[in-house]
């Protein structure tokens, strides 16, 4: 990102889907000696690292099959229908194509797109998006050994 002082910002999570301070230290130690040595970026910069929230975004296929089921916002480089922007609950992934119910005025009818269309893509912060993590982070909490 620019502006006076650049910011290299990295968004990160284990398998399991969660991320903690503790991971997001961990991996900037990491990440900053990798950094160091490699030396990538010519200007200073800062190094951000975090997790992607409950809100985060969808930035692979597999995210569009792992959330199916919660509202989403998609905006595709190319309209259908002279349409860009959706809005709507994420039905999942169908070979290449993404598929969701968007709800009209009138109506909710399915739209497929192409994963190749999407130029940006985030889940919508919902009561049942918050209760899930919630659910996930207390079962994680239950097996940590104390």
């Amino acid at each position: 990102m620019g502006g006076k002082r650049k910011t290299l910002q990295i968004l990160a999570e284990r398998p399991d889907g969660q991320m903690d301070v503790d991971d997001c230290a961990r991996l900037s130690r990491s990440l900053s000696e990798v950094l160091e040595a490699a030396d990538p970026i010519a200007e200073e910069y800062v190094l951000e690292v975090s997790s992607p929230g409950i809100d985060r975004p969808l930035t692979a296929p597999e995210d569009f099959a792992r959330f199916a089921g919660h509202d989403a916002r998609v905006e595709l480089s190319h309209g259908i229908d002279g349409r860009r922007r959706f809005k709507g609950r994420l039905i999942g992934l169908e070979g290449s194509e993404v598929v969701m119910d968007v709800a009209d005025e009138k109506e909710t009818r399915r739209v497929r797109f192409p994963y190749s269309e999407i130029a940006e893509a985030k889940l919508v912060l919902t009561d049942r998006l918050i209760q899930e993590s919630l659910k996930a982070r207390e079962a994680r909490e239950a097996k940590a050994p104390h």
